[in-house]
């Protein structure tokens, strides 16, 4: 999940490096005022120093006094100030006239600024953190040419070479610098806290507590809960009317129908959820799906919306009045009605219906009728109502009150459900086989499966036959599943070395569908040696001829014969000999207290015998312990089957 922050974390960041790059550019700009102050000032005092030295020299050079009395004036001038140096140069036409000194001319020849400086040009050097040194070029006037015959004027005779320091200037400079970052600083901290506090305040704090009431209007559930933040800003304000009117038309597509306005289903079941006592009724109108056919959906749609305003008025409590579907109505009375006066209502609205007149497409009139179903109490009000019209509807009546002599409609509903439920499983491949392993007594090793029907649902879990087997076969959706079964097994077992059986009814083996199915496939797969049809003996073998010619057909190729739930029911020792089988599968009811009952021991022990003198094989199911095991295997039966070696799964076990 992608890291997330908040608005005051944004704020905060943005803030923070505002006022870096604030103090950045502030110290950049203090560094260069600092530095263009000190070059300006230090210039001007520079200038005016040398001019001063250049005027000492000046005097001295008029007074006839030589370059060693010069040297003397400048060594005394160096001794002013410890920390000052003045050094004079002289140009290249002055050495040609009085003669060259060594120093002067390593200067013009070494040093770059010396070599500027002899062209004119002032140069300001501050060399270190500091000092500073200037080089003043002294330029020939008229009163020089007087000595300096060889020159003009303009031409340069000399530099003056003078430094010091500038440490209480910078000082100065550093002190105004150094506050003026500060109040930067300062100023800036304070605004953005100002800023800060007033985006908390105005905005992120509402934002955060406007999050919050939405959070909780989820986490709840509940979209009838409304936004009710208090807040002076107008925008947010706005946003939370604005999500206050969005909730607002939710809730309404949510609880109310857009065709007539009326609450629907989905209201009427939350108010039915309160367990509060009511009397209740659903209206339906009759044959109305003849109106649609007849006049079409957008003529229907307005007899609807007239047939829903006609309710209002002749039910006249308030929001009382709902539509479940279609033509379909409700209404809940929450008033102090006695039973008869509500059989009473029911009968008025039923006669007013009669009596009116509704308009249909091109300014044409109908008439209606309506059916009612009545319940009343706290509990199951909607579907006992539900029971109660349909009732009406078959008996053609006006009306009906639910009793619990209705109840056997909620069985129908059931099954309603499970025919929905099984289409669907059908159409989208959720029919599987699941295979439970059948061992060999005397080894304990797997030799062959039972292949089990089951509906996966839609969560995944395996539902047995019990369920929606029978429902199959009044739906008619029994052969399907059998087709389906016939054909996952036979492929899962192609090639295999394993036996499995099949179980068929007697419905199977006569419908000539499914009987040229297992044909077709047993012969062109070759799977005749892996398969034994298990017939489901307790529904009896009336068409015998029939079922003999179906195990003569199977047996041609290699296929075997078992008898399912022998020992109940319907149990014929003469049909064994005639169908020839290959199992007798002991019904599981007499094995699964073999243990322990006397007479599941002694019947067991007559089914075996008789299965050896016929050289048929014997199986025991429902084995789920190890003392039924023992007692089934002291009783010579050939193969045992249950829980005690395993369950049905969806893949063969190892």
């Amino acid at each position: 999940m992608a890291h997330k922050t908040t608005y005051a974390k944004i704020t905060a960041k943005i803030i923070f490096a505002t006022l870096l790059i604030t103090l950045f550019f502030g110290w950049v700009y203090s560094e260069y005022i600092k530095k263009e102050a000190i070059s300006n000032l230090t210039h001007i005092d520079a200038k005016k120093t040398s001019m001063l030295v250049f005027e000492s020299l000046y005097s001295a050079m008029q007074r006839g006094w030589n370059k060693d009395d010069l040297y003397e004036i400048i060594q005394r001038l160096n001794r002013v100030d410890e920390n000052m140096h003045v050094n004079v140069y002289r140009s290249q036409k002055v050495a040609d006239l009085f003669g060259e000194i060594q120093k002067d001319k390593e200067a013009r020849e070494t040093e770059k600024d010396m070599r500027e400086a002899m062209t004119g040009k002032e140069i300001l050097d501050i060399t270190k953190e500091d000092d500073i040194k200037y080089l003043y070029p002294v330029i020939a006037k008229n009163e020089c040419l007087k000595c300096h015959t060889n020159s003009d004027v303009g031409d340069i005779l000399g530099v003056i070479d003078i430094s010091y320091p500038i440490e209480d200037l910078k000082v100065s400079l550093n002190e105004m610098t150094s506050f003026f970052i500060l109040f930067i600083i300062v100023f800036s901290v304070l605004i953005f806290l100002t800023i800060f506090m007033g985006l908390d305040k105005y905005l992120i704090r509402p934002i955060r507590d406007f999050a919050s009431v939405i959070q909780n209007i989820i986490n709840s559930n509940d979209i009838t809960k409304r936004v009710l933040v208090n807040d002076d800003v107008e925008e947010i304000d706005s946003i939370k009317e604005i999500f206050n009117t969005m909730l607002d038309s939710v809730e309404h597509q949510f609880y109310f129908d857009n065709l007539t306005g009326l609450a629907n289903r989905r209201k009427l079941v939350e108010l039915l959820e309160k367990r509060q006592s009511f009397y209740f009724m659903i209206i339906n109108i009759d044959a109305f799906q003849q109106i649609n056919d007849l006049y079409g959906d957008t003529a229907g749609d307005s007899v609807l919306r007239e047939f829903a305003h006609f309710l209002q008025e002749i039910i006249p409590i308030k929001d009382s009045l709902y539509r479940l579907h279609s033509d379909e109505f409700a209404h809940v009375c929450i008033q102090g009605f006695s039973l008869e006066e509500f059989r009473n209502f029911a009968t008025i609205i039923i006669e007013k219906i009669a009596q009116k007149s509704f308009v249909i497409a091109d300014n044409n009139t109908i008439n209606l009728s309506a059916t009612i179903g009545i319940s009343y109490g706290s509990n199951m009000l909607l579907e006992n109502a539900d029971i109660a019209l349909k009732l009406a509807k078959k008996a053609k009546k006006e009306f009906l009150i639910y009793d619990e002599s209705m109840a056997m409609e909620k069985e129908y509903k059931e099954n309603i459900e499970w025919s929905k439920r099984l289409k669907k499983a059908i159409e989208t491949d959720r029919i599987v086989p699941v295979y439970q392993p059948i061992v060999d007594v005397k080894t304990k090793k797997i030799v062959k499966y039972e292949s089990l029907m089951r509906m996966v649902d839609d969560k995944g879990y395996l539902i047995a036959p019990a369920h929606f087997l029978e429902l199959s076969k009044k739906n008619k959706f029994y052969h399907q599943l059998t087709k389906i079964m016939i054909e996952k097994t036979m492929e899962k077992f192609k090639g295999s070395n394993l036996l499995v059986s099949i179980n068929l009814s007697l419905q199977d083996i006569l419908d000539k569908e499914i009987y040229n199915l297992i044909i077709e496939k047993i012969s062109k797969d070759n799977l005749g040696n892996n398969i034994i049809f298990e017939i489901i003996e307790s529904e009896g073998i009336e068409n015998f001829e029939q079922v003999l010619a179906f195990i003569t057909d199977v047996k041609k190729y290699g296929a075997k014969i078992s008898i399912d739930d022998f020992g109940t029911g319907y149990s014929n020792f003469e049909y064994l000999m005639k169908l020839k089988v290959d199992y007798i599968k002991i019904d599981g009811s007499m094995i699964k207290n073999i243990d322990v009952d006397e007479n599941s021991q002694l019947i067991t022990q007559t089914i075996v015998e008789f299965a050896k003198k016929m050289k048929i094989q014997t199986v025991a199911e429902f084995v789920c312990s190890k003392n039924v095991f023992e007692k089934v295997a002291s009783l010579d039966v050939d193969f045992a089957q249950g829980y005690y070696f395993g369950k049905p799964t969806l893949e063969l076990l190892d």
